[in-house]
């Protein structure tokens, strides 16, 4: 009788390599296969299954601030009609990071890094409340990072 597959899709093995590369995205698959009990060969399918299926991506994260990027902030957009394209433009905006379609106050959150302020101010004023379906923007200027973790685990 085989085990049923957890409802998120990742068994235990899974889950430990997912860990083991969010506390370490350059440890090799032989150090992440003995601590899963795999070899190094099925660890790297493992791997490029999850990469292949959206489960994680392996990236360096960059602070803003270190290469150049001194302002972010939080764009609530509420849109008139369709939310979904919308969203998908602001998507499409190299300068906006982060999107996530909200219940709430806000249809769209929309996360802005820019050089300075005058580029927020051109994104801001010109590029997001210019799309159409945009009926008003509130932006939430961050003035200080207190935490932005990327190890919440698979639980």
């Amino acid at each position: 009788m085989t085990k049923p597959r957890p409802r998120n899709g990742l068994d235990d093995v899974s889950k430990t390599i997912v860990e083991q590369l969010q506390e370490d995205g350059r440890r090799s698959y032989a150090t992440i296969g003995r601590a899963v009990g795999l070899s190094e060969a099925a660890v790297r399918q493992r791997v490029q299954r999850l990469l292949d299926a959206g489960v994680m991506q392996i990236v360096a994260v960059t602070d803003p601030v270190q290469v150049g990027m001194g302002r972010q902030a939080m764009v609530g957009v509420r849109v008139d009609g369709p939310i979904q394209p919308v969203a998908a433009a602001l998507a499409a905006m190299p300068e906006v990071d982060y999107v996530v379609i909200t219940a709430g106050s806000f249809d769209i959150l929309a996360e802005v890094v820019a050089e300075d302020d005058d580029q927020l101010l051109e994104i801001t004023s010109t590029r997001i409340r210019g799309l159409a379906g945009v009926r008003t923007t509130e932006t939430f200027v961050y003035l200080k990072l207190q935490k932005q973790i990327y190890t919440w685990g698979t639980r």
